[in-house]
């Protein structure tokens, strides 16, 4: 039996996660969390599937070695090309697919959904699976939007910003001509720039932030499976890269919106089980 004390477990290719665990923070304010950004190896959306797979096992297997008692893919690539993978670990696993879809399906009203994410997320066809699994008749439009990482994590975050507005408009072109009433936020980095976002596609277009639905959606799995922590403890955070530590802490305050509020350590990720179960 998983102890309900123990930490969460959340791993992303590098700083997008934290949005993510922004999230949980205020969904699950009793539970401690373990963050692992491999920042060393960013990004993972131009990886191969194959790559992607043997760096999401190790990322997992490093968070199992510090004892969580669930895992959050907090990561659109991971989500989108790890899934079977990751399903065979011990513990709980939770994507950002499942419950960023069904919010989707829940909020259009004219059965148009738009998904923006990397390049191995858009080319997975996963959110688009989800979405039609729970209803057939919806229509989705996918674009890749690889630059938005790049911008984010340099500051170009602004509302009124030259250059990602530049970009976005160009992104999105084929997405407001689809009409959608609903844009998937699918990669963790996004939320930081839906201010231009939204400028681009209107105030009508509803946009859903995966790293927000996935909170709400950890909370019910680890109720279902009575994992909770309802002891008065304080909610501890530990954060761990694979690059520079100091840089990692500049940055996330972009993403938490607020000073890091814990230890950061660098590990050498590379020493990490290369598949899910390995022995070696």
């Amino acid at each position: 039996m998983i102890n309900s004390n123990l930490p969460i477990g959340v791993f992303d290719s590098g700083l997008g996660g934290l949005t993510a665990v922004k999230e949980l923070k205020k969904v699950l304010p009793n539970e401690s969390i373990v963050y692992f950004g491999d920042t060393g190896r960013v990004p993972y959306g131009t990886r191969s599937k194959s790559t992607i797979i043997r760096y999401a096992s190790q990322d997992a297997n490093f968070l199992l070695e510090k004892g969580v008692k669930a895992i959050v893919a907090a990561c659109g690539t991971v989500s989108s090309s790890a899934k079977e993978e990751l399903k065979k670990l011990p513990v709980p696993y939770i994507d950002v697919i499942t419950a960023t879809a069904l919010a989707a399906v829940n909020a259009t009203q004219n059965k148009k959904i738009g998904v923006i994410g990397t390049g191995a997320t858009v080319k997975s066809g996963s959110f688009s699976k989800a979405i039609n699994a729970i209803d057939s008749e919806i229509e989705v439009t996918a674009t890749a939007c690889p630059l938005f990482v790049s911008l984010v994590e340099n500051g170009f975050i602004e509302e009124d910003n030259e250059v990602t507005l530049l970009v976005a408009k160009k992104y999105l072109k084929d997405i407001i001509e689809a009409d959608v009433d609903t844009l998937i936020l699918g990669c963790t980095h996004f939320p930081i720039i839906a201010p231009v976002i939204r400028k681009v596609m209107g105030e009508k277009v509803k946009l859903i932030d995966s790293g927000k639905e996935t909170a709400r959606y950890v909370k019910e799995i680890l109720s279902a499976e009575a994992l909770l922590n309802n002891s008065e403890s304080t909610a501890i955070y530990n954060y761990f890269v694979s690059d520079d530590t100091e840089n990692f802490k500049n940055i996330a305050e972009i993403f938490l919106q607020g000073d890091i509020d814990g230890e950061v350590e660098r590990i050498d990720i590379g020493k990490y089980k290369r598949n899910i179960g390995d022995e070696n």
